[in-house]
């Protein structure tokens, strides 16, 4: 069970980073605009985080079992109307389907290892899952640049898709049926809502600042804008039933300081692929298997940290 969910996380994470190495082949494929492609790293990104605590709330709230079966199903599907997607608006949108997919299937997933292992046993698959996203990410860079050199960058996508099926299967074969941990079925729709919006707004406002500059009206309106949008989410929240973000969560020190630190983390580690890609294969002429390969000693870093922090995380 627990190799068969850390294949369904590897997979997730790997769709974070795996794209960067094909970005160059993927924008003159489909004709994307350089400002825009961006976008078939950043939507996907929004949606898995954005959506995550809703997709947390219905494995909490349903058979966990279920909502990961769907969101696998959903995830599968999207990966491949992206390989098979004929403009770029195609492309964003089934990447941002995808981005539902995966936050629908990973909260489920770590809700069924919770559930399935106890004590030690509890620790050791919870290192393993840490252990085999951060591999995930460090991994995605090397085989993009391999299946888009052997194949092509549709590829990228399209090996999720018999991944995904046997996934599925396997599921229904060796994972029971879950029960609800609690009879509440209230779901905070208006807060996923408002919290997706508000960030797409906010980050196609920073987007626009190299074209149109951070004092145009256009920047300071869309920015006011994703600031009310966040603002009537932190409203939302406080006046919900069934919050997906409670307020009393802001006062976990510990939570509070190792999310800031992830954000930071995430952020020069995405950025650190996407603009290194586009530099190897735009500016020093390097292949996409050569763009993966010269990741190569970044991978295997961040593989031998986490094989490290998984032995340190239980003490």
């Amino acid at each position: 069970i627990l190799f068969l969910l850390g294949a369904a996380q590897f997979m997730v994470i790997l769709d974070i980073t795996v794209v960067n190495v094909a970005l160059p082949s993927i924008g003159a494929a489909l004709g994307f605009a350089a400002a825009d492609l961006q976008w078939v790293v950043t939507i996907y990104v929004l949606f898995t985080g954005g959506l995550l605590l809703l997709g947390g709330r219905l494995a909490d709230r349903f058979d966990r079992r279920l909502v990961f079966l769907t969101g696998l199903s959903i995830f599968t599907a999207a990966s491949l109307a992206s390989g098979l997607a004929p403009s770029p608006g195609a492309l964003v949108a089934a990447r941002a389907a995808q981005g539902l997919g995966a936050a629908l299937l990973t909260p489920a997933a770590l809700s069924i290892i919770t559930t399935t292992y106890t004590g030690s046993q509890r620790t050791k698959a919870l290192s393993a899952w840490g252990a085999i996203g951060s591999a995930g990410a460090a991994a995605g860079v090397l085989f993009g640049g391999v299946l888009t050199t052997a194949l092509s960058w549709e590829w990228v996508f399209l090996i999720n898709v018999p991944v995904g099926l046997a996934a599925i299967a396997l599921t229904l074969r060796l994972i029971p049926a879950g029960r609800p941990a609690g009879r509440e079925t209230r779901l905070d729709l208006p807060g996923a809502v408002t919290v997706v919006a508000g960030l797409m707004v906010l980050v196609y406002a920073l987007d626009g600042t190299s074209d149109h500059g951070w004092s145009s009206a256009r920047t300071l309106l869309l920015l006011a804008l994703a600031a009310g949008l966040l603002a009537i989410f932190a409203v939302v929240e406080r006046v919900s039933r069934g919050p997906l973000l409670p307020p009393a969560t802001w006062r976990h020190r510990s939570l509070v300081s190792s999310g800031a630190v992830v954000l930071g983390v995430t952020g020069i580690l995405v950025g650190t692929f996407f603009l290194n890609s586009l530099y190897l294969q735009h500016v020093l002429d390097a292949s996409a298997l050569e763009t993966g390969l010269g990741f190569l000693p970044l991978a295997l870093s961040i593989g031998i940290a986490a094989h490290v922090a998984s032995g340190l995380l239980p003490r």
